[in-house]
C-alpha cells in the first residue's frame, strides 16, 4: 500500500463560519490553525495547502483567562533605533482592531514559509457580527461545544 499524497488538483476547500463569543483565544487560535492548514481531514497533506477557508466574526468578544488581559504585552518596532513598542491586550480589545488579539495568535501558530502565508491568507476575522461572505455559503463550527473548556463568561 502506498501512502497517499494530494494534489492541488484534488483539494476541495469548504468555508468554515466560527462566532468567537465568549471563547478562549489560544484555543480557538488552535482550531482555526488546524483547519487552516487542513489537519483535520484524512487527506492532510504537508506540502499542500488543503485547509479550509475560516471565517471568524464577533472577535473583540474573545476572552483571555487569568490576567492575562492586563498582563500580556506585545511588542513592536518602528523600524528606528531604540524604536520598541509595546501595547497590552486590554488596549489592543478596546482599541481600533481589536480582531488582530485572534489574528496575531492563529499567525504565530502556522509555520513561518511561503505555505504559511498562503494559508494564513484564508483567515477572515471580523470584529462584529457582519461578514460579506455569505454567497460562499460557510458551515457553521460550534468550538464551544467541543470542550467545555472552549468558552467562558466573560
Amino acid at each position: 500500500m502506498k501512502t497517499f499524497s494530494a494534489k492541488p488538483a484534488d483539494i476541495q476547500k469548504k468555508w468554515v463560519l466560527i462566532d468567537a463569543t465568549g471563547l478562549v483565544t489560544g484555543r480557538l487560535a488552535t482550531i482555526v490553525a488546524m483547519h487552516l492548514r487542513g489537519k483535520h481531514k484524512a487527506s492532510y497533506t504537508p506540502h499542500v495547502d488543503d485547509g479550509d477557508n475560516v471565517i471568524v466574526i464577533n472577535a473583540a468578544k474573545v476572552v483571555l483567562t487569568g490576567r492575562k488581559r492586563d498582563k500580556k504585552v506585545y511588542h513592536h518596532h518602528t523600524g528606528y533605533i531604540g524604536g520598541i513598542k509595546e501595547r497590552t491586550a486590554k488596549a489592543i480589545l478596546t482599541g481600533r482592531f481589536p480582531e488582530r488579539v485572534l489574528e496575531k495568535a492563529v499567525e504565530r501558530m502556522l509555520p513561518r514559509t511561503p505555505l504559511g502565508r498562503i494559508q494564513l491568507s484564508n483567515l477572515r476575522v471580523y470584529p462584529g457580527a457582519e461578514h460579506p461572505h455569505e454567497a460562499q455559503k460557510p458551515e457553521a463550527l460550534d468550538v464551544g461545544a467541543l470542550n467545555r473548556k472552549n468558552k467562558r463568561s466573560a
